[in-house]
């Protein structure tokens, strides 16, 4: 059954969680196309505030009550099955929805633009929503970051276009079916979800098998877990990438500067002209080249607007942020998968730099036990890592499995690792040891970036460049 027969818009919804960043996306597209919206979470934040501000109710506090005028009850993956909230639910008999459900509730009755992968689906379906405004076609967006360009992760527009970030890491984007579909790359990764890359391709196969609206599907060619879904399906499909000849859209002669990446943007065989992306990172060009096969390949636009669009494009807030502290540089990254690290890592040793600092927690045993050995490889380049107390998130322990563990393999790897537990030591911790010139790297969740922010603003006010 599809979304569109399964929940009406004439609901009132209560997002459990409404403070992340992805339930917050859907509740305000939801609330600004009408839908009646209310929500709860655990403290308050930025984005609850926001909400608030719209006028969305938004209680602060788990609570049975707080589901009172629910017609149906939304939660993520996150939520577990006990939450008070979701046992209310039941108990009074009010039907339970998955966050990607009322994704695609945002959807409805829009040409839907859905890209997905392990790494690079924030970013490609921030550029596709840039270039859609660009051409003046105001589509509605919901993306796990904030667009610097807009300065919010979510907008119902009035065009007639939808782009939205679909997350397979929990198998629930089975539940959507996006007109217009981006593969980016498939590795393995949420293995409290999957068995193994073999899974991994296998659902995404599923993914597109199913889907009865799918009109254009593009590939990255430059990934061997994509080369792989290509073979288990029967659907046409448009290849894009940096590498090879038989693109349909290229992104070719990439040179990494550092703070900026230039290339040659091809379609076919035609060379359409120089593209300078002003974000850092030579893996974006790949990003680009998935977000020309959708704007140019299937929505129509010409080149002229999607190159403005990618040159003017200013990324996502925490996705390689770079913020300059007196005479320190920090990034800012919420990157967790060795391969996005090493990436990453890569373009900055561009940037001028003395020493590399990489702040890590850990995250997931299972992550950790199968990709031990590739973080070991990330971080090589850098001068010093500092890794602190792993983060398990629902996993439970796995023998043998756990921080000291992993500071091991990295110094089994070559690294140079200090273990500090406590996310409070980090900072006193690299006071007393960071230089002038020095580039730190924070990767992890909101409490790291918070935890960076704080130290760069008071870094800056002792130590003016």
């Amino acid at each position: 059954m599809s979304t569109e027969a399964r929940w009406s818009r004439d609901a009132t919804y209560h997002f459990i969680g409404i403070g992340g960043i992805g339930v917050s996306a859907v509740a305000r597209v939801l609330h600004e196309q009408g839908v009646k919206v209310q929500g709860s979470d655990v403290r308050e934040s930025q984005l609850t505030e926001g909400l608030r501000a719209l006028g969305i109710p938004v209680t602060i506090g788990h609570a049975e009550g707080n589901v009172d005028g629910a017609d149906v009850v939304v939660h993520s993956t996150a939520v577990p099955y006990d939450n008070l909230e979701r046992e209310a639910a039941r108990a009074r008999g009010i039907p339970e929805a998955h966050r990607s459900d009322t994704l695609g509730l945002c959807l409805q009755g829009r040409e839907g633009v859905g890209v997905t992968g392990t790494h690079g689906k924030g970013t490609v379906s921030a550029m596709i929503t840039h270039c859609l405004i660009t051409a003046g076609l105001d589509p509605t967006f919901v993306i796990g970051g904030l667009l610097n360009n807009y300065g919010t992760n979510a907008r119902a527009g009035s065009g007639p276009h939808a782009v939205a970030e679909v997350d397979e890491s929990d198998k629930s984007h089975l539940n959507l079916n996006p007109q217009h579909v981006v593969v980016n790359n498939l590795e393995v990764d949420h293995l409290n979800f999957y068995k193994g890359l073999e899974d991994i391709v296998g659902t995404m196969a599923a993914f597109i098998a199913t889907n009865p609206n799918l009109k254009t599907l593009a590939l990255n060619w430059d990934d061997a877990g994509v080369r792989d879904l290509a073979g288990r399906i029967d659907r046409p499909f448009l290849r894009y990438g940096t590498e090879g000849d038989d693109l349909d859209f290229a992104a070719r002669d990439v040179v990494d500067h550092g703070d900026a990446v230039s290339f040659v943007a091809w379609r076919g065989t035609e060379r359409l002209g120089p593209v300078t992306l002003g974000v850092p990172g030579n893996y974006n060009a790949d990003n680009a080249a998935g977000a020309m096969a959708i704007a140019m390949g299937a929505l129509g636009l010409d080149f002229a607007t999607v190159k403005a669009a990618l040159e003017s494009y200013a990324g996502l807030e925490n996705r390689f942020t770079v913020r300059r502290a007196g005479d320190v540089v920090l990034v800012k990254d919420y990157l967790s998968h060795p391969t996005g690290m090493r990436r990453v890592l890569q373009s900055a040793r561009k940037m001028p730099h003395n020493k590399v600092w990489c702040v890590f927690k850990p995250y997931r045993y299972t992550l950790m036990r199968y990709h031990g050995e590739e973080y070991a490889e990330a971080f090589t380049g850098c001068d010093e890592v500092i890794i602190t107390r792993m983060y398990a998130a629902e996993e439970r322990p796995l023998d043998g499995i756990d921080t000291p563990w992993f500071v091991d393999v990295l110094r089994k790897g070559g690294n140079s690792v200090h273990y500090v537990p406590e996310n409070p030591d980090v900072v006193p911790y690299l006071e007393s040891r960071v230089g002038p010139g020095d580039l730190v790297f924070f990767f992890g969740g909101d409490d790291f970036f918070r935890m960076a922010d704080a130290w760069a603003d008071r870094h800056a006010a002792e130590h003016p460049a």
